[in-house]
């Protein structure tokens, strides 16, 4: 590869580690002061810090190097708008040493399915959840506008918020509780006393 290396790496939540897509970057060639890194952010949402300044980083000539394609972009259209825009850049895009080549009829389609498989996972784990809090309205475990959660609603609420893919709204929805009380659960109380949190 000619011209620079600019790496981005990302995590869904605060508790993941970035250390493992760090060595990844660097084994790919990427010196460790042009790597640009989200931390607990999730990879459906566009407008993210560091992904905006590696974009902002790389110049034609250069590759922008991910270890995954899922680390780039957690929907099909954000991906290709992101390789749309670097091709058009003249810039490469490099996902974990492969480089992706927009010309390559192969290239193209095997980069769409990996793109279609982030989408789907993402996708997949929101019908899961949506038919699980389905079945426990319908065997009555989740009553009325704020039901009191049980203690394994209240660790799926947080393993779900963790993943960074879920808004304090829509945990809300899911659950059929108050905002507040998706608050209250995150920070482990139990009273109902009403928070100060700001809104997400």
């Amino acid at each position: 590869m000619t011209g620079a290396l600019i790496g981005y790496a990302r995590c869904s939540t605060d508790d993941q580690d970035l250390t493992a897509q760090r060595d990844r970057l660097r084994e790919l060639g990427v010196p460790a002061d042009r790597v640009y890194l989200d931390h607990g952010l999730t990879g459906t949402k566009r407008n993210r810090p560091g992904l905006d300044q590696a974009l902002a980083a790389v110049r034609t000539g250069d590759t922008l190097v991910v270890p995954k394609l899922d680390r780039l972009a957690r929907s099909v259209p954000d991906a290709r708008a992101i390789g749309d825009d670097l091709a058009a850049r003249g810039i490469r895009l490099s996902l974990g040493g492969q480089v992706y080549d927009p010309t390559d009829p192969m290239g193209k389609m095997f980069f769409n399915i990996l793109a279609t498989f982030a989408e789907f996972e993402v996708d997949l784990l929101r019908m899961r959840t949506r038919e699980g809090m389905a079945v426990a309205r319908a065997k009555g475990r989740l009553r009325g506008r704020q039901p009191k959660l049980s203690t394994k609603q209240r660790a799926e609420l947080r393993r779900m918020h963790a993943t960074g893919d879920y808004s304090i709204t829509d945990l809300a929805e899911l659950f059929s509780v108050s905002r507040p009380t998706v608050y209250r659960t995150l920070q482990g109380k139990q009273t109902e006393q009403p928070l100060r949190s700001p809104v997400s």
